[in-house]
């Protein structure tokens, strides 16, 4: 009886180690999982202004990561995209432009500047990511403090660059990651892959949305923005 009843507790401890093992098992899947990379296809998007600007969008992807610094307020994502403008009518007297500053909303007559633009005075394209800090910025447009520049891209090929974001509940700011000049009529193009946007800081839900301006100066000014789909960073 002593026996049968020892052999019992074995098979007990046996179970029960397995069972262990198992639920240690698990934790480690549900601590990776909580850990991994998120990846974030995006819809790809167009616009056409009345005078015939055009901006598309295309292969535009986010990864999101935890940051390393593993504080709970940062995290990153690796975004990659291709956006191509065909402008038209640019204009002679192009280089009477502006050379840096935000853009007023109530008037866009004059040779203005954009918050999302940094220019020396020449048409330009301009693309990079809005990014905000416990706001909704799905219905966010218009102009945002400053730029935060990624890194211009060599010869304006592809572009592999990292910015730190340092940004607090409440706050909206953009992130630049490349511009091309637009001397003249033609189709131009800005690829970039895996440019780095870490945010600290936030200790909230954090969004970030692309954002492409094509912004043609001279006597007769004209903007056009095309935004992407907003996504989360965590």
């Amino acid at each position: 009886m002593s026996n049968k009843h020892t052999s019992g507790l074995r098979r007990g401890a046996r179970i029960g180690g397995v069972a262990a093992a198992a639920a240690v098992a698990l934790g480690f899947l549900s601590a990776g999982a909580a850990n991994a990379d998120t990846f974030v296809p995006l819809p790809d998007g167009e616009i056409v202004a009345p005078d015939g600007n055009r901006i598309t969008r295309v292969a535009e992807s986010a990864l999101i990561s935890p940051s390393l610094a593993a504080n709970g307020a940062g995290r990153v994502a690796w975004v990659s995209g291709t956006v191509t403008a065909e402008a038209k009518n640019v204009p002679a007297d192009a280089k009477q432009g502006p050379t840096n500053g935000g853009i007023n909303m109530n008037d866009l007559t004059g040779t203005q500047g954009t918050g999302g633009t940094s220019t020396d005075g020449v048409p330009r394209l301009t693309t990079g990511y809005i990014v905000g800090c416990q706001m909704d910025i799905a219905g966010l447009k218009g102009s945002f403090g400053g730029g935060i520049d990624v890194g211009p891209s060599a010869g304006g090929g592809s572009l592999s660059g990292s910015i730190s974001v340092p940004i607090a509940a409440g706050q909206v700011k953009f992130a630049r990651v490349d511009s091309k000049a637009i001397p003249a009529d033609g189709t131009y193009t800005i690829q970039y892959q895996d440019a780095q946007i870490e945010v600290q800081g936030c200790g909230g839900f954090a969004q970030a949305r692309s954002y492409t301006v094509l912004e043609i100066t001279g006597a007769n000014y004209s903007k056009t923005t095309l935004y992407g789909q907003p996504f989360s960073i965590g």
